[in-house]
């Protein structure tokens, strides 16, 4: 959530930042229903003074024996006024408070503009992809050959947008995972964390996913419940309504979750594979941290999920996303792109993103630097480390043999048994 203080006092610069995320829901309507409230406040304050005085007053004028009739009924009227000022505060209230739950974080001055990925500039590449002396398959290709994947007995079970890992393929999902939690929890020093895979309507509201998109999730009946869209939802909200003592910060989480999303707006879309599934398993990382130190962590949690590119010798560039394709909670993100011969492309493998004091005043996330100092708003961050999913995609396609076969990257093996290749049957 914005700060209303800064759109109150600055805004037209807010207006300006909002418009390069080509936000049209604007801090006019904002400042409106703000300006109203406050109006209304002061309105009722003084109503209920004059009220008060008045209760004095009548009953000065009952014990001298006067009528006290006529003043009676003019604070029966101020009475009426204040209930019809009260009731348009609990009007306006909701309405300023929902305005301000749609409205985006401020992208930070570093990002650049644009409107589209096509405008995010490459900041890094790591290893050129490799050059294939056959015609390189896609992963649904080499899944099935394999006997590894099968999504038409997964559409049989549940329908579109879901797979059956079979086997190896099984095993590797699995491997992966434990891969990335010993590596960020280990050498990184997260704290490991297996987190509800259902939360509530306020978990979400706290990271930014209610109320603007809850199309795009699904919700359990009865009771309320969402299944969680990334393990950044109930990591971000552990800290969520508390006041962190001093020494408290930084706060660091990894888990791994199955992850559940609706894809709501994206059919036709990648509609084969495991590129864009209802279900799909995702390693997140969270960080709790100071604003000073927070565009500082960004830089290291990217590199941290980097590094499970890195282990696995898998190509992959990274891009800081324009002030266009920024996500909704996000000041500043760097997606990482990992190579897909089978595509031809570099297709999206996580997304780091600091999202400084947003999430925090969703949430109400607030630290004090000293004992009985004021509490400041923390800056929150999230990235995947991986997700998975598209890891074991990456891994198909790029060490695919011509057989058919495809090689275990060597920081796989320990965690396939010493499996160094897959292969039919």
């Amino acid at each position: 959530m914005l700060d209303l203080a800064r759109l109150r006092e600055r805004p037209d610069d807010a207006a300006a930042a909002l418009r390069r995320r080509d936000a049209t829901l604007g801090v006019t309507e904002v400042l409106r229903l703000d300006e109203r409230r406050r109006a209304v406040l002061v309105e009722v304050e003084a109503l209920k003074k004059r009220r008060n005085e008045s209760s004095r007053e009548i009953g000065a004028i009952v014990k001298s024996g006067r009528d006290a009739g006529p003043l009676r009924e003019a604070m029966r009227r101020v009475g009426e006024e204040i209930t019809a000022l009260e009731r348009e505060l609990q009007e306006i209230e909701p309405a300023l408070r929902d305005v301000l739950l749609r409205l985006p974080n401020f992208p930070d001055a570093s990002v650049p503009d644009g409107t589209s990925a096509d405008d995010n500039p490459v900041v890094r590449t790591w290893r050129e992809p490799r050059r294939f002396d056959f015609e390189p398959k896609a992963h649904w290709d080499l899944g099935a050959d394999l006997g590894i994947l099968d999504f038409e007995r997964a559409a049989k079970l549940a329908g579109a947008r879901f797979a059956l890992y079979m086997g190896a393929g099984a095993r590797m999902e699995r491997a992966l995972i434990q891969l990335m939690l010993d590596l960020h929890t280990g050498e990184h020093g997260y704290l490991e964390v297996i987190p509800p895979f259902m939360v509530n309507a306020d978990a979400l509201r706290g990271t930014g996913q209610l109320p603007k998109f809850e199309d795009d999730l699904f919700r359990v009946e009865p009771g309320g419940y969402y299944l969680v869209p990334t393990a950044e939802v109930p990591l971000t909200n552990i800290p969520a309504g508390e006041i962190l003592e001093p020494g408290t910060l930084p706060l660091t989480y990894a888990a791994y979750t199955p992850c559940f999303r609706s894809e709501a707006g994206s059919y036709g879309k990648d509609v084969r594979g495991l590129i864009r599934l209802h279900q799909f398993n995702k390693v997140e990382l969270v960080h709790v941290t100071t604003p000073e130190a927070s565009f500082e962590t960004l830089e290291r949690l990217t590199s941290h999920a980097e590094e499970v590119l890195r282990r696995l010798e898998l190509p992959y560039r990274v891009v800081s996303l324009c002030s266009g394709d920024l996500g909704f909670s996000a000041a500043k993100t760097y997606d990482l792109e990992v190579w897909l011969p089978g595509q031809g492309a570099y297709r999206e493998i996580s997304s780091c993103s600091n999202c400084t004091d947003f999430q925090a005043r969703r949430a109400g996330i607030r630290f004090r630097r000293e004992t009985g100092a004021k509490p400041e708003f923390a800056h929150t961050l999230n990235g995947s480390g991986l997700a998975v999913g598209r890891t074991l995609v990456a891994v198909l396609e790029n060490y695919q043999e011509e057989d058919g076969s495809v090689v275990v990257p060597e920081a796989l093996r320990p965690y396939m048994g010493g499996l160094d290749r897959l292969v039919r049957g």
